[in-house]
């Protein structure tokens, strides 16, 4: 995502809190959220498919693994 992305959700957020916002405001608002939501969920999901969780045995275990179970 973006700067000027990210910083049009932040205005759109100020302006909704001072004034309120249009219709069309909203629509704009909910959709830089999905996207924005969509990016996060997708770049967490990468850090924790790259880690590994070490049990006391010494044994590693992946956390996708995990997850697939």
């Amino acid at each position: 995502m973006t700067n000027d992305k990210i910083n049009r959700i932040n205005q759109l957020a100020k302006k909704k809190r001072e004034v309120g916002l249009t219709d069309e405001e909203l629509a704009e608002q909910k959709a830089l959220y999905k996207e924005y939501i969509g990016e996060f969920r997708s770049s967490l999901q990468g850090q924790l498919d790259s880690m590994v969780i070490e049990k006391p045995d010494g044994s590693v275990t992946n956390v996708r693994d995990m997850r697939k179970k």
